[in-house]
């Protein structure tokens, strides 16, 4: 079974361009009376501009894990509305919290703890220098594509066979020793981790987990009532 990725964006997108119209915590019918159709207009903006790229729906995905990694902030979750836009965006910031893909499972762990995420949310929210444990014949080939070690353009898939659906396929190449990542193959180094991986091989499972991680992901420090700015355009402050 796979689910294209469009159909986990419309939530996310909510968050992503909207203001809060009026203070309060996050809650589910915060736009109910300040924009009633908020969710279908997003939805339907969403659904246009992937039909024409499937690769847009990815980075959405990412750019709300950066939005809440950084400063604040068909599977389908509720999420809480609310949120309010900050009034600082540096692209340090960024560099200084997003986890890289060099670091071990100790290390990725204590990021994700940072932010109250656990071990279940950093395995579950991974389905996104070569490592002793890839697989060798996964290794000889990305050598082959690789045209030295300055090389910066050339690109390969971090999912291959999977780029455009949403499913347990990172999972199961991970199993495999073919993740591309040092921080791909820290996950099987630790039993606890070992084990969720091979729980979210079920796409039922992983589905609902993903949900869960995704919602608490999305109420990392996050600015409401006062707090902030309702930005007028979205990539600049006010």
């Amino acid at each position: 079974m796979n689910i294209s990725l469009s159909s986990l964006l419309i939530v996310i997108a909510v968050f992503a361009i909207l203001g809060a119209s009026h203070g309060g915590p996050l809650r589910q019918d915060y736009y109910r009376d300040s924009c009633p159709y908020v969710e279908d207009i997003v939805r339907e903006v969403t659904w246009k501009h992937v039909a024409q790229d499937l690769t847009v729906a990815a980075p959405l995905l990412r750019l709300h894990f950066h939005d809440c990694f950084v400063r604040y902030n068909e599977s389908l979750w509720e999420v809480p509305l609310g949120r309010r836009d900050g009034t600082i965006s540096l692209a340090s910031e960024a560099i200084a919290n997003i986890p890289p893909p060099t670091l071990n499972f100790d290390q990725l762990k204590q990021n994700f703890t940072c932010k109250g995420l656990d071990v279940h949310d950093l395995v579950v929210l991974s389905g996104y220098g070569q490592d002793p444990s890839l697989n060798s014949s996964y290794a000889t080939y990305l050598k082959t594509k690789c045209k030295n070690l300055s090389d910066s353009t050339t690109t390969v898939a971090m999912d291959p066979g999977s780029s455009l659906s949403f499913d347990t396929h990172y999972y199961k190449i991970l199993l495999e020793y073919e993740g591309l990542f040092q921080s791909d193959a820290a996950l099987l180094t630790d039993k606890r981790s070992f084990e969720e991986v091979k729980k979210l091989l079920s796409i039922k499972y992983f589905l609902e987990k993903f949900a869960y991680s995704m919602k608490k992901m999305g109420e990392i420090q996050v600015l409401t009532g006062t707090e902030g700015q309702i930005r007028k355009k979205c990539s600049v402050v006010n």
